[in-house]
């Protein structure tokens, strides 16, 4: 990466993890519950500004919407529960309208079965987890936007893989919702998994679309 896209572009993807890790380490430190909502959000709105500062076309206008939206799912989900998911509805089908217009020529038959797994399994898990259709119905968009994510040009083992963590942390949220009890695995793994998640989509949205860029110029 040159000098100037350093200086320019990695301090969005150093904030980002420094809001990150320190919402993690202060979540239950009493600084106030609107700072740590704002810094909670912090993590996601940073990737949102890379992604549009380092991608380019309609391909970054939609990867950045789907990171606003995530952050804002992220602070209001501290409100209500609703209202975040609202927000991560929306945010799953800014992604799946990206991923659809960017599908992968050639899959095998085992990364089809994969994608249908992640399709109709993620909203059965979510009911099975929470006994609740709204969570349901929920997970029939988070099950989308794995499935498109898994079927995308984009990276398999960051975009795809990025998107299927963010199906586990928010299985391991429903958990906490319903009959299943996973004890303190919740409290501690539904950040890091969420946030490595949006972090390799971001990154790895980008990255292809820098690497299209440069074939372009040359």
């Amino acid at each position: 990466m040159p000098k100037r896209a350093l200086v320019e572009h990695r301090p969005w993807l150093l904030a980002s993890l420094a809001a990150a890790i320190a919402f993690y380490f202060l979540r239950d430190n009493p600084i106030g519950g609107l700072w740590l909502i704002l810094l909670k959000g912090a993590g996601v709105a940073f990737l949102a500004v890379y992604t549009l500062r380092r991608g380019h076309g309609v391909a970054a206008l939609l990867i950045g919407l789907t990171m606003a939206l995530s952050s804002i799912g992220d602070m209001a989900i501290e409100l209500s529960l609703e209202a975040g998911g609202a927000a991560f509805f929306l945010s799953h089908l800014a992604a799946m309208s990206l991923y659809l217009k960017h599908p992968r020529q050639h899959t095998t038959g085992s990364q089809k079965m994969l994608a249908v797994a992640l399709l109709l399994g993620t909203p059965l898990v979510c009911w099975m987890l929470s006994h609740n259709w709204q969570v349901t119905l929920y997970g029939l968009a988070l099950g989308g936007m794995a499935s498109t994510a898994w079927m995308s040009r984009f990276p398999r083992y960051r975009v795809g893989l990025g998107a299927v963590l963010f199906v586990i942390s928010d299985w391991l949220i429903f958990s906490e919702l319903g009959p299943v009890d996973l004890g303190d695995i919740p409290q501690y793994a539904i950040w890091p998994l969420y946030y490595g998640g949006q972090f390799l989509i971001a990154t790895g949205v980008v990255q292809t679309l820098r690497h299209e860029l440069a074939e372009e110029d040359g």
